[in-house]
């Protein structure tokens, strides 16, 4: 029998960066991208593995690793001992795209070795393990990912918090486009850290700002006014640019989107490549797409964003 665990991709549409200092960050799943984990029977004293098809890579449970950390934080949680296990790893979200990869994976993972021993892990537990594999991945992350891809329900997010669900009032619909440049999360994270550090109150303040962006667009949501989240994604993308988060190449697909008829585009994640994302209701999707291919995406995709039931 082949037991199977899955997490969605997210994308942030409000509030990265900031939301490290404290400040609420909006984060919705991507379901059309999903990691998937299958747990096969191996032969007696074959031990735990993963074969990671995308990686073309076979990860043991004693390398150091950070697919083999959530399988010895997963054994810990449950007290077990290795079972004779094959994860066969497959995923449809890029790497290094802002699109939440490595969360998605772990919990995949995570979901098919604990129903394999019986003890499927609870999301709350999950939550936690998946945040420590994160901090590998990421230095110093906010959480965002983690919460958002094991819960696989829009979030507002506030760190330390108890993540909160909130309502769609209207459902609304986003294009995805990938620059095709890695984005490590870490290196931007680190870069802003630096920034801030020499000069707090100013940084503070631009925090703030993208706070009240954030509360804006929470509001909006749910009362279904999706017409306003377009200045909103474009104020929010100036603020991330002071940062120094954004590239030549985010921007070009944020000029692309704008003049293609999308009321507004930002990065979403980390940035320095990765994902941008634009508001595409009211938009011819197929002038969008070719538009945002134009102007360098590597691929480009569709997602709608609206209530749904939590993730399984």
């Amino acid at each position: 029998m082949t037991l199977i665990g899955s997490a969605p991709g997210k994308v942030i549409l409000f509030g990265e960066h900031a939301v490290v200092y404290g400040q609420p960050a909006i984060a919705v799943p991507v379901h059309s991208r999903r990691a998937v984990a299958r747990a096969r029977p191996a032969p007696p004293g074959a031990g735990l593995r993963i074969v990671a098809a995308n990686l073309a890579q076979t990860i043991c449970l004693s390398d150091d690793h950070p697919l083999a950390l959530i399988l010895r934080l997963t054994l810990d949680a449950l007290d077990a001992d290795p079972p004779d296990l094959t994860l066969v790893l497959s995923s449809t979200i890029p790497i290094a795209g802002g699109l939440g990869s490595g969360a998605a994976v772990s919990a995949a993972l995570a979901r098919a070795l604990s129903a394999a021993l019986g003890a499927p892990l609870p999301d709350e537990r999950l939550n936690t393990l998946v945040y420590e594999v994160e901090k590998v991945h990421h230095g110093t992350p906010s959480g965002i990912d983690n919460t958002v891809v094991v819960y696989g329900q829009p979030v507002y997010f506030v760190r330390g918090q108890a993540p909160q669900r909130f309502t769609i009032g209207a459902p609304f619909t986003l294009a995805i486009a990938d620059t095709g440049i890695a984005g490590p999360t870490r290196v931007a994270v680190g870069d802003v850290r630096r920034l801030h550090g020499r000069a707090p109150e100013r940084w503070d303040r631009v925090f703030a700002e993208i706070g009240a962006v954030v509360e804006a667009a929470r509001a909006h949501i749910a009362a279904g006014e999706t017409g306003a989240l377009g200045p909103l994604m474009n104020r929010n993308h100036a603020l991330l640019q002071t940062l120094t988060v954004s590239c030549p190449a985010l921007d070009a697909l944020v000029d692309a989107a704008r003049a293609a008829g999308a009321p507004g585009a930002k990065l979403s994640g980390g940035g320095r490549g990765g994902n941008m994302i634009a508001l595409a209701e009211g938009t011819d999707h197929g002038a969008l797409e070719a538009a945002l291919r134009r102007a360098g995406a590597v691929r480009v995709l569709f997602t709608t964003v609206e209530q749904i039931g939590p993730e399984r």
